[in-house]
């Protein structure tokens, strides 16, 4: 592998008027995904010391026309703060939010009613784009945003998944409500489960509050109705990625099941 610059920490905007922020994306699948999704990254900073599966990316990331940087473990670590970045980060121009608009015709939407940890974040984005999801909401204040630790664990979906960012989850629920989706909040306490309500034929909004609180009492209100996941053991609760994962592949078994069903 040819000598390519020693990469640095992005900068990032101080003040008011300065420049939104660089994105770091760190780990070896979450930048393979970045390179294959076409986002628009500013360079590549790979382990000097190359070999295997960095010598590939960085290959990748020269025939997409970037700039491909060399660095230190150290300076690497520095970039990705502590987050696992397996010898390669890319940094990316500010994360593209979608509009609301954009994913108001999807059969399936997540909403995410302020969950803080961004470990969380990114596996509830990885799953709900496995699952089929449109698009992910988030609240701007208060909750967890696109960042390296949510980029790692999202293993590549945010570079794919359409993400919206509101300032209120609530009117957000009725915007999609108007658009034709009915609006499932997960909560433990709900009568109907996601086995047999059945809103979760439909197309869906499903939304997951924040860990341990769940949903907020007024978006609660707001949907039209809630379901909660069966539990067998001594615990009362998921983790939020965890949860969105049971309920939206209980949502694409009953889609394929009803599709299959006619034909």
């Amino acid at each position: 592998m040819s000598r390519p610059r020693r990469g640095g920490r992005p900068q990032r905007g101080g003040g008011a008027d300065d420049e939104p922020a660089l994105e770091v994306i760190p780990g070896r699948q979450p930048v393979a995904e970045a390179l294959r999704a076409g986002r628009a990254l500013r360079w590549v900073v790979v382990d000097r010391r190359g070999g295997g599966t960095l010598d590939d990316l960085a290959e990748q990331a020269r025939q997409a026309g970037l700039d491909v940087r060399a660095a230190t473990r150290d300076e690497l670590d520095a970039m990705a703060g502590e987050v696992r970045h397996q010898g390669v980060v890319a940094v990316a121009e500010p994360f593209a939010y979608a509009d609301l608009a954009d994913v108001a015709g999807a059969d399936l939407v997540v909403v995410v009613d302020g969950v803080t940890d961004p470990r969380n974040l990114g596996a509830i984005v990885r799953v709900s784009e496995q699952a089929g999801a449109g698009g992910v909401v988030i609240r701007d204040k208060r909750a967890a945003g696109p960042s390296p630790a949510a980029e790692k664990a999202s293993a590549g979906a945010l570079s794919w998944l359409p993400v919206v960012r509101v300032t209120n989850i609530a009117r957000a629920l009725a915007t999609l409500r108007d658009a034709g989706l009915w609006t499932l909040g997960l909560a433990g306490e709900a009568e109907w489960t996601v086995w047999d309500a059945p809103l979760m034929d439909e197309r869906v909004a499903l939304v997951v509050g924040e860990e341990g609180r769940g949903l907020s009492r007024l978006v609660a209100e707001q949907a039209d109705a809630l379901v909660a996941i069966p539990m067998a053991g001594r615990l009362d609760s998921l983790n939020a990625s965890t949860a969105t994962a049971v309920a939206a592949f209980e949502w694409r078994r009953r889609h394929l099941a009803r599709a299959a069903a006619t034909g």
